[in-house]
């Protein structure tokens, strides 16, 4: 089972790295991606991270789940990445599962991908959900899609997307390890 995340400047960390933690312990193969030309990447609070990989040399073919956290101005740098556009494009049509979080689901609305699904962002960027219904919980899955409002449903985002991958017995095992 393999996870990407993807990082630009500005990401906001608890949304990377509290699921990026999360979906380790459940046991799955996580690569984060620095969407930029250099694998540090500056979080949103200046929290530096080093990715694993570089976007422009990395192989997507083989995934379970492509994941975009939030955070400005990481949100609008995911979105000017052509290459990643592409990939979510070719990730929707081959109806392999995305997930997104606080203003990073604003990728998928101007990406025509949320059509007709129910979706959740960060208050403010609502009308960024093109064609979506607005959901009023913090945690959403429609279709296979997952979206999730902030940073503050991190941990319940993380291990949803545990429990859809995996199954609730690993989502349980591990959230009670935590003490979640």
């Amino acid at each position: 089972m393999k996870i990407f995340v993807f990082l630009a400047d500005g990401f906001e960390e608890i949304e990377a790295i509290v699921p990026i933690d999360i979906f380790r312990r459940a046991g799955i193969d996580v690569t984060t991606v620095s969407v930029s030309d250099s694998l540090e990447v500056n979080g949103a609070h200046q929290v530096k991270v080093f990715a694993d990989v570089l976007f422009s040399e990395t192989d997507f073919s083989e995934n379970d789940l492509l994941y975009l956290p939030g955070g400005m101005p990481g949100t609008k740098k995911l979105d000017a990445h052509a290459g990643l556009k592409a990939l979510l494009l070719i990730q929707a049509a081959e109806k392999k599962p995305i997930a997104a979080i606080c203003a990073a689901p604003m990728v998928l609305g101007k990406l025509d991908l949320l059509e007709g699904l129910e979706a959740i962002c960060y208050p403010g960027f609502e009308e960024n959900l093109i064609g979506a219904t607005l959901s009023k919980n913090k945690v959403v899955k429609s279709g296979l899609i997952s979206t999730a409002k902030g940073a503050g449903v991190a941990m319940e985002f993380a291990l949803k997307i545990v429990e859809d991958l995996k199954g609730k017995e690993i989502s349980n095992k591990v959230a009670t390890a935590i003490c979640y």
